[in-house]
């Protein structure tokens, strides 16, 4: 059992924007730890309903009453410092803390908390490590930033004494936790409205490489140089895995792709062939986080035929080149939560290992921040889209002080001599998408927003 001294303190647990998808999870630790936890979100979803099951008291709007009876508020990002929930949990000198110091505090509950971090891949390598930990036995606490079938949910409370979470760079919350090991998947430009540079992103990870012990591990990616500085700044236990960089611990050799662009690659830990690995997931990026997920849970002694296993059993997590269903018995629809360059060219290379006619994207930017930012990239990796469609950017936390709109990068990929289409309105791109295809193809909506709304729409 976790050891939880540091928060017995607080009977009552109220928490603002209970539904988020770590916010959630908290909750579930929280109430199974025998606290008395109630929240309140705006909208009612499968979270909140899933949260309701387990007993907690959930409101749809405000509950002042739940506020004054608390001993703590925690509160999400999301919540503004007008939320007359926050205003009254002040005027009553009720201390309210963030949803990332407060999982921090989680953190150093745990003897053994391990971290995934990195630009891209963090949410579908944390899936991985825990179905390969489940597999062996090891009943860990997991927090993921998707839904994931095998625990029915984005969270699992555990009793053992690890706790895997998928630890995010943005506002530098990551540096709140305690972990014991880290992951480092990869350092891109990602969140420039709060980072800036490219220099800021790298410092504030080689300030999260600093918080390990002496005695935990670090994972870095060997394909990625800027990873690899990251061995600098810890004193604990450095292991390196890559596919092009043959001087690491852990390498994929005789890589081989099905029709579904599923790989099947030899293992190696230094010289030595530990097993042949079967993904189900597409892509050469799911290679590298299955080489993650390998380095690590060998490390931690889990016996590399449980990792096996439970690689191939592993399908995806919600929203990562998800199969969605067909149109008309014509074309094949998937959902992908490619928000970043990066992310869209991983996307088009694990489509490349499939087999289909035409491809088509359905592309919602997301965050006017982003787009201005990377703009020509955003152009550079949808130009390799057979038929490209794009949305109006989804908002997210941001207003629009950048001068900047979807008919900008419609602009910049005509420019690169590949036509795009601007079509903001759902129902339109659907029909639009339905009168065009052909045979065999293969449909991508692609986004971190609402984009996600218009798979069901086309398959309907």
């Amino acid at each position: 059992m976790p050891n939880i001294d540091n928060i017995k303190k607080y009977k009552k647990i109220h928490m603002l924007g209970i539904g988020g998808v770590s916010m959630s999870g908290i909750a579930a630790i929280l109430k199974n730890w025998g606290f008395l936890v109630t929240g309140s979100d705006w909208t009612k979803s499968e979270i909140t309903n899933k949260l309701v099951e387990l007993g907690i008291k959930v409101t749809i709007g405000h509950n002042i009453p739940d506020v004054e009876n608390s001993d703590i508020v925690v509160y999400s990002a999301a919540i503004k410092d007008d939320d007359p929930e926050m205003i009254r949990a002040k005027e009553l000198n009720i201390p309210t803390v963030e949803r990332a110091d407060f999982l921090g505090e989680l953190t150093r509950s745990y003897r053994d908390t391990i971290c995934i971090s990195g630009t891209h891949g963090k949410t579908t390598t944390t899936s991985m490590i825990s179905l390969c930990f489940l597999e062996a036995l090891k009943d860990p606490s997991i927090q993921v930033g998707a839904f994931l079938n095998p625990i029915d949910g984005n969270y699992k409370v555990g009793n053992s004494e690890y706790f895997i979470i998928e630890a995010c760079e943005y506002v530098e919350s990551f540096l709140k936790f305690s972990p014991k090991s880290e992951i480092i998947l990869n350092i891109d430009n990602d969140h420039l409205d709060y980072f800036k540079n490219f220099e800021n992103i790298k410092n504030a990870f080689i300030k999260y490489v600093k918080l390990l012990p002496t005695d935990g591990l670090l994972v870095l990616n060997g394909d990625d140089s800027t990873c690899l500085e990251l061995s600098n700044y810890t004193k604990s236990r450095v292991i390196t895995y890559g596919i092009t960089n043959k001087n690491v611990d852990f390498s994929a050799k005789n890589i081989i792709f099905d029709t579904d662009g599923f790989a099947s690659f030899d293992v190696f830990h230094k010289e030595k062939l530990l097993s042949n690995i079967k993904l189900s997931v597409p892509g050469i990026h799911n290679i590298s986080n299955a080489l993650a997920t390998i380095s690590l849970c060998y490390t931690y002694g889990i016996d590399i035929s449980y990792i096996k296993i439970a690689l191939s059993k592993f399908t995806g997590a919600h929203r990562r080149f998800e199969y969605k269903g067909k149109i008309d018995k014509k074309a094949s629809v998937y959902d992908d939560y490619g928000h970043h360059p990066t992310e869209i060219m991983a996307t088009l290379n694990a489509l490349k290992n499939k087999k289909y006619n035409e491809s088509w994207v359905i592309f919602q930017p997301h965050t006017y921040s982003r787009t201005k930012n990377l703009l020509n990239d955003f152009a550079d990796a949808l130009i390799n889209f057979d038929n490209i469609i794009i949305l109006d950017i989804y908002a997210a936390r941001e207003k629009n002080t950048y001068g900047i709109t979807s008919k900008d990068l419609v602009e910049k990929i005509k420019f690169l001599g590949k036509d795009a289409k601007y079509i903001p309105d759902f129902e339109e791109c659907t029909n639009f998408v339905k009168n065009n295809i052909k045979q065999d193809d293969i449909v991508i909506t692609l986004g971190a927003g609402t984009v996600t709304q218009i798979g069901p729409m086309l398959i309907k």
